[in-house]
């Protein structure tokens, strides 16, 4: 079984810095995209940033320039966010496509329990 566990949630000032971790768990051989998706109540889970493992990044035009999306393994990725707004209060939710683990199984889509980001004063 696979599972992606975000962190890095938490209460932060306008103009204030978060960091979110999401990191797989099992015998992973590879998983070809990471994402970060987020959803305000009674709303659409939208994309906030996605990398492929061939390292092709996607942003949603309401994070370009503010937020950043690395990977630094195969299991783990980053969304680095800077200059948060209070309409960026969202629970943040980290999704994995395409998880092949060694036994040749494909796990898609994998979705985590979401971490909460509020930004208020």
């Amino acid at each position: 079984q696979v599972q992606v566990v975000e962190s890095g949630g938490g209460l932060v000032q306008p103009g204030g810095s978060l960091r979110l971790s999401c990191q797989a768990s099992g015998s992973i051989r590879s998983i070809y995209s990471m994402a970060w998706y987020r959803q305000g109540p009674g709303l659409q889970r939208e994309l906030v940033a996605s990398m492929t493992d061939g390292g092709t990044i996607r942003y949603a035009d309401f994070v370009k320039g503010r937020f950043t999306i690395t990977r630094d393994n195969v299991k783990t990725v980053y969304l680095q966010m800077n200059s948060l707004r209070p309409e960026d209060t969202d629970v943040y939710y980290c999704y994995a496509e395409r998880v092949r683990n060694y036994a040749g199984f494909v796990y898609s889509p994998v979705w985590g329990q979401g971490t909460q980001v509020t930004v208020s004063s």
